[in-house]
């Protein structure tokens, strides 16, 4: 069992930055493809970024392309999420998720945190 918690949202202006994290519990986090979720109000849960359990290889959804990049450090069981250049339309829940598939859908993964809230004022 894997238990997610994430930290670093918060309300940021247009343009400015926010680094998220998600603290991972249990011994076999190096093992797992780690992602970065995100659902708006009224909206559907959406693929943000993922990353496979060394860390080699990323995805990023085209939206965050660019401006996000996700990254973990295995020996903390932590995975980061650095935002810049943030747009209104990021206001969002993030959610990081684990799983031992590889893919953007919600069906990869296993293991859901609890969320923190993004709120980018224009």
């Amino acid at each position: 069992q894997v238990q997610l918690v994430e930290s670093g949202g918060g309300l940021v202006q247009a343009g400015g930055s926010l680094r998220l994290s998600c603290a991972a519990s249990g011994r076999t986090f190096s093992s797992y493809t780690m992602s970065w979720f995100r659902q708006a109000p009224g909206k559907e849960r959406e693929f943000v970024a993922a990353i496979t359990a060394s860390g080699g290889i990323t995805d990023y959804a085209d939206s965050a392309k660019g401006r996000f990049t996700i990254s973990r450090d295995n020996a903390k069981n932590t995975v980061y999420l650095q935002m810049n250049s943030l747009k209104p339309e990021d206001t969002a829940v993030y959610y990081c998720a684990g799983g031992t598939t590889w893919g953007r859908g919600l069906y990869a993964y296993n293991y859901w945190g609890q969320g923190t809230q993004v709120t980018v004022s224009s």
